[in-house]
């Protein structure tokens, strides 16, 4: 098959012919119609991930069609289509058990601890546990960012934030989780405020359904301005890039008893960012990490998207082909252009 695949940290990744993936017992291969360029894909050809091992193949999120299945699989066949949870998990371990498949003990992850989908077919195991049957009206290109940039904004707003209409939502970060993270906050009657520093993504946020935007070149003292836009303060506040900045940010602009969900990964540098502990203390303040959503709770998701009440496909921006996916990859980290960028031509 053909794959995009590093050797090296950092260095060019190069389109090339690769083996086949084969289907482990309890799991499938499938024939990818598409997949996302996420910036967790960046950390990863950047080093930052422990659990990769060189040579590399990127890629998690992903839709597709089932190609071959192992022999103990139960509930799935060639031919079915399919997306996956970035975070895969073993389905028997006490995470697992009590309905956190999340945050799985022994959890997978293509693109990380194995090869994943800048390629033409990767292999996901544990196919009883992880898979996702998508809707017949659901295109690949759409489907993809559900793997993790959507359904992880999606656990983040409903499941963590706890969000309800009427309150006060910030969003720290307009990129593909962000983006989502408007859409479904703003979907359950809350007023949101976004906050990039490009222009274009904050335009694309309005359209999603910000009430306010908010520009952090311009803006100053960006927790100030979130305080003051929302008469006092955020209810719940994402910080959907993942930086030391976005992360304080975030949680000094919440009012008393607010919620930050830290959805953007926290790597190198920015691993052990300061938080304001006293404030944390003097206003209840909740601090909540977000990694992903199960297989189990993909329904809820899929019956909004169905009723049209979420929209995904408004968030896909620019289709390249598997050979532009290196130049585009590397891209990443400059913040340009607005939505999300699928590869779906192989």
């Amino acid at each position: 098959m053909r794959a995009a695949i590093y050797e090296r940290f950092g260095e060019p990744l190069r389109v090339t012919s690769v083996p086949d993936p084969t289907p482990p017992p309890d799991g499938v291969v499938i024939a990818v119609g598409a997949t996302g360029l996420c910036r967790s894909d960046w950390h990863g050809w950047m080093g930052h991930d422990p659990e990769i091992a060189l040579p590399h193949v990127p890629g998690h999120e992903l839709a597709g069609v089932i190609a071959t299945v192992g022999a103990e699989v139960r509930h799935w066949r060639a031919g079915d289509r399919v997306t996956v949870p970035f975070v895969c998990a073993c389905g028997s371990c006490p995470q697992c058990a009590s309905g956190n498949q999340q945050i799985c003990d022994r959890q997978v992850q293509p693109g990380f601890t194995h090869w994943g989908s800048f390629a033409e077919y990767v292999a996901i195991a544990r196919a009883d546990t992880n898979l996702v049957r998508l809707p017949d009206g659901l295109d690949f290109a759409t489907a993809a960012g559900l793997g993790c940039r959507f359904a992880t904004s999606f656990r983040a707003v409903v499941d963590q934030g706890r969000v309800r209409a009427g309150q006060w939502v910030a969003v720290h970060g307009c990129g593909g989780v962000g983006l989502s993270a408007i859409m479904i906050a703003a979907a359950l009657g809350a007023q949101v405020v976004a906050v990039d520093i490009s222009a274009e993504r904050l335009a694309l946020a309005r359209t999603l359904g910000a009430t306010v935007t908010l520009n952090a070149t311009q803006a100053g003292d960006v927790a100030a301005a979130v305080r003051e836009a929302t008469g006092g303060g955020a209810h719940v506040s994402l910080d959907a890039l993942g930086s030391a900045q976005t992360c304080l940010s975030s949680i000094a602009g919440l009012r008393k008893r607010g919620r930050h969900i830290q959805v953007g990964l926290m790597l190198a540098e920015h691993r052990h960012a300061a938080i304001p502990m006293d404030r944390v203390i003097a206003d209840e303040l909740e601090i909540l990490g977000s990694h992903g959503m199960q297989a189990h709770r993909y329904d809820a998701m899929l019956a909004m998207i169905a009723s049209g009440q979420l929209r995904p496909e408004l968030l896909v921006g620019q289709r390249i082909s598997l050979d532009e996916a290196p130049a585009a990859l590397a891209d990443l980290n400059s913040f340009r252009g607005a939505g999300v960028t699928v590869i779906d031509r192989f």
